[in-house]
């Protein structure tokens, strides 16, 4: 699970840039668990510890301090991707449906 403290690393507006200039090369893989989560960290139902939770996913996600260098060819994401997913299965529970057709529908305009 990501460090709590990768949460001070988010903000809307960083987690934006770097999903818009590096969509590509992170791919879906890495961008659909970021979405899920960032949809419904911005859900008003969504309870304070999934928020943090998610917060501190999406601000590893973002930090430009990473395990593996995302600008490794390849398995740079690896370790972004292993973040979101482990705080994707600890929040589950409060990732709607909505959320999910969000992303989706944010990943289609993006890649098609």
């Amino acid at each position: 699970m990501a460090d709590q403290s990768f949460e001070k690393n988010y903000s809307d507006d960083s987690f934006w840039d770097k999903v818009k200039n590096y969509a590509k090369s992170a791919g879906e893989a890495a961008l659909e668990p970021a979405l899920k989560m960032y949809y419904a960290a911005t859900d008003v139902d969504t309870p304070t510890w999934a928020k943090t939770t998610i917060y501190g996913a999406l601000g590893y996600f973002i930090s430009p301090i990473d395990v593996i260098p995302d600008l490794t060819p390849i398995v740079g994401y690896t370790d972004d991707i292993g973040v979101l997913c482990a705080a994707l299965a600890a929040t589950a529970s409060h990732i709607k449906d909505e959320h999910v057709t969000r992303a989706k529908e944010t990943l289609r305009q993006w890649f098609s």
